[in-house]
């Protein structure tokens, strides 16, 4: 299964795509660029990951998965999107010759969405350097490459740094927002002009830009979100501490209201009665502006453990839920180094 792809055509003519990241990396005053395309992009491979057959995120995001990974440094230290490799027992990294080799898991970030993985040998390719997100601009042309070289590279350009908040109790003060949308966007590496890695792909979305236009596009976690939990990632698969309270709801934000569209199998909301289809009107009494504020009201009230009063519109009546949240990594079926 090739989460979050339309299919790998190319992105665009080979010769037209050289010439364009050429002159996009010509751009900069960078003391050390790639010599080439296919250097700058040699550090993006493809990664295939086996999930535990009776994973929590099986039924959503299948048991194979297929998606990219950057590789970040000289032992085989591979960045990727969360989703691609959460609840893996096993899984290899392929690089843009076809090698394959056989990778570990290391960690999974639920806050960032980022995972990592760490081949069982090193790759003998050339890491991708971390740039600064906080650096990019709105209106900044910038590069996606996806795995399969540099016929799988597109330019494209930043047309948003904004919050997002996404169904699954997920969000990003600020994510990167590029258009026009790349076809293979699960894992892909976000290149600044530099050569250096901004982003990792997450998801296309429709409204791209600012001001709610309609205007396709992707969506990329930044990648200043890596350094502050990397240390914690590599040692012990997780973060430190005892996490954000999760609940177990995907909340919709349609017309000015907050819609639960699913509840987590025995996760904590379904266990205090919440259904798919209720109204969520407060949280400990008050009402929550968005899908953010939400968030935001439910992570205010203490880590995971805390029970979060939830106001909730069901069966025509306004009822309230008193909801023990779990760490979300609790409920997952990890390896044993999470």
């Amino acid at each position: 299964m090739c989460i979050g792809s339309r299919g790998r055509s190319a992105v665009a003519p080979a010769a037209a795509l050289i010439a364009s990241v050429i002159a996009l990396l010509s751009a900069s005053a960078a003391p050390a660029q790639p010599a080439s395309v296919e250097e700058l992009v040699s550090a993006v491979v493809r990664i295939n990951t086996h999930i535990t057959p009776d994973g929590r995120t099986v039924q959503g995001l299948g048991r194979e998965r297929e998606g990219s990974g950057i590789l970040i440094d000289a032992d085989g230290l591979v960045l990727t999107i969360g989703y691609l490799m959460v609840e893996a027992y096993a899984a290899e990294v392929v690089d843009n010759n076809g090698r394959a080799v056989p990778a570990n898991v290391v960690g999974y970030d639920h806050e960032t969405g980022f995972g990592l993985l760490r081949t069982i040998e090193p790759l003998k390719l050339k890491p991708m350097p971390l740039g600064k997100s906080a650096e990019i601009r709105e209106g900044d042309p910038v590069l996606i490459a996806s795995f399969g070289g540099p016929a799988m590279v597109g330019g494209a350009y930043v047309v948003a740094k904004r919050e997002f908040a996404g169904s699954w109790e997920y969000l990003l003060d600020e994510a990167l927002f590029t258009a026009p949308p790349h076809p293979a966007w699960s894992g892909a590496a976000l290149i600044n002009r530099e050569g250096k890695l901004v982003g990792v792909g997450s998801l296309i979305v429709g409204d791209a830009a600012r001001g709610g236009e309609k205007a396709p596009g992707n969506m990329f976690v930044p990648i200043d979100r890596l350094a502050p939990i990397l240390g914690d990632l590599i040692t012990a698969g997780r973060t430190a501490g005892a996490g954000r309270p999760w609940l177990g709801l995907n909340t919709e934000e349609l017309r000015g209201r907050l819609f639960v569209s699913r509840v987590t199998p025995s996760g904590p909301a379904e266990r205090a009665g919440i259904k798919s289809g209720d109204v969520i009107v407060g949280v400990n009494g008050e009402q929550p502006k968005n899908l953010a504020d939400f968030y935001r009201k439910v992570w205010a009230q203490g880590t995971a453990g805390a029970t979060v009063a939830l106001d909730v519109l069901q069966d025509s009546q306004v009822r309230r839920f008193e909801v023990k949240s779990i760490n979300r990594l609790d409920h997952l079926r990890l390896k044993s180094t999470f």
